[in-house]
């Protein structure tokens, strides 16, 4: 396979065609999704909570995303990789967001990066991308600041909600983001928003009129019997996961493993 690039996700906006994007954050699993059809990867601040073990994304610091990256980066050299920006290391300044993109662009090999936030974050984006770093946009639900939504809770629920989220993508568009991630919104509401700007939308939990899907790669697999309403589990790995560990203390209790199948069985002569 060859990489999806800028241009080309750009071009989707008007040529009809879908692309798939899945979170990810260590070496074993990124060797399967580098042999699948899957053009894009998320290093996502998502970690703090699946590897992590994190109530929230808050937590997470660039240091986390540059060495799960980096272990995703290895082995995917036709996946299109996304570096997210954790809070707090690009809010403060123009200056601080450009670090933190340069360090996820240098360290890691990320494609692009991508940070949370419409208006309020615009003079960040068009700084980083003036600084020659392609920048994926976040609105909607924004898991980093979801303390002001009340929870992580689905957005756009009124006409002024709508008009605010319209607003946030319109802004980011002119700072140079050449594509847009929209999470938890009504797909009525991320239609609207994609009749009225120019960029190519990667939903999550925004419904199917985007150019592009993400999901998150603990939720499709089924790993937790909980997962969001978006989420479709196409595998349930979780129970079988689980029912292959208490196979394998079950078999060690009852001497049945290993058997000779599966030891080294080379003589050693004088050893008797």
């Amino acid at each position: 396979m060859r990489k999806i690039t800028v241009p080309e996700v750009r071009a989707t906006k008007t040529n009809g065609r879908k692309f798939t994007l899945i979170t990810c954050y260590d070496y074993t699993t990124v060797t399967i999704v580098e042999k699948s059809d899957i053009e894009m990867i998320l290093v996502g601040d998502s970690l703090g909570m699946t590897m992590l073990g994190y109530d929230g994304t808050v937590g997470v610091t660039p240091d986390d995303i540059i060495n799960y990256g980096k272990a995703v980066r290895r082995d995917a050299p036709t996946t299109f990789i996304i570096g997210d920006m954790p809070f707090g290391y690009y809010n403060e300044s123009i200056e601080q967001g450009i670090h933190t993109a340069n360090r996820f662009m240098r360290e890691i090999g990320c494609d692009c990066i991508k940070l949370e936030g419409g208006i309020r974050s615009a003079a960040v984006v068009k700084a980083i991308v003036d600084a020659g770093i392609p920048v994926c946009g976040h609105i909607g639900l924004t898991p980093q600041s979801s303390s002001n939504m009340g929870g992580f809770k689905v957005q756009g629920k009124s006409m002024d909600a709508v008009e605010a989220l319209l607003a946030d993508a319109k802004a980011i568009e002119a700072a140079g983001a050449f594509v847009i991630l929209i999470e938890g919104v009504p797909r009525s509401v991320c239609k609207y928003i994609r009749e009225n700007i120019n960029t190519p939308i990667i939903g999550i939990g925004a419904g199917s009129d985007c150019e592009g899907q993400c999901l998150i790669m603990h939720d499709m697999l089924g790993y937790t019997e909980w997962v969001p309403k978006f989420a479709k589990k196409y595998a349930n790995l979780g129970p079988q996961i689980l029912d292959a560990f208490n196979t394998f203390h079950q078999e060690v209790v009852d001497g049945a493993f290993p058997t000779p199948e599966y030891s080294y069985n080379t003589k050693v002569e004088g050893l008797e």
